[in-house]
């Protein structure tokens, strides 16, 4: 069993949309909750450059970081992505990792691949995959019970749609910022 930082109820994932109010949404989190660093719209170098602000900030702040995308040798909480990313990582270091699951298929896979929580998805429809099919609450409801890992809700999330939902957490790339 891989051993885990506690699981945020609170995620916020980064991307380009977001970028100029991360400072922002960072500085409202509750203690304790994460932000995924995604930012895959910058070059390499500019993008370790924005993850170590935004890491020193969130250090201040008690919020976990989460790595997504190549970031080795990165001073990070954790990692983020899908099952087969984590499973590849038998030598990832302790922390929380988080897999991306669409299916109860993929929530057997985040489970082989010792993650510490599954980020379900897309529970609502979303701005980032416009027109894309959505699981709704009540299969995504369905999927999350046959999770035997705490289960984050991502897609078209905010805090009142969190709310109505009886799981550990909910995450956002807008809902939050």
């Amino acid at each position: 069993m891989r051993r885990c930082h506690p699981v945020p109820r609170v995620v916020l994932l980064t991307d380009a949309r977001n970028d100029h109010r991360l400072e922002w949404a960072i500085s409202r989190m509750p203690r304790g909750s994460a932000l995924v660093f995604r930012h895959y719209h910058l070059p390499p170098a500019a993008r370790r450059a924005r993850f170590e602000a935004l890491r020193r900030l969130c250090a201040r702040r008690g919020v976990l970081v989460i790595t997504a995308g190549e970031a080795r040798g990165w001073r990070a909480d954790g990692h983020y992505g899908a099952p087969r990313d984590l499973g590849r990582g038998s030598g990832l270091r302790p922390g929380l990792h988080l897999a991306t699951a669409h299916s109860l298929a993929e929530i057997g896979a985040a489970v082989r691949a010792r993650a510490c929580a599954i980020l379900l998805s897309p529970v609502f429809p979303t701005r980032s995959h416009p027109g894309a099919p959505v699981l709704g609450p009540v299969r995504f409801l369905l999927l999350a019970r046959r999770a035997p890992l705490p289960v984050i809700a991502l897609g078209g999330m905010t805090k009142r749609r969190a709310a109505r939902l009886p799981v550990w957490g909910w995450a956002a790339i807008d809902g939050l910022a």
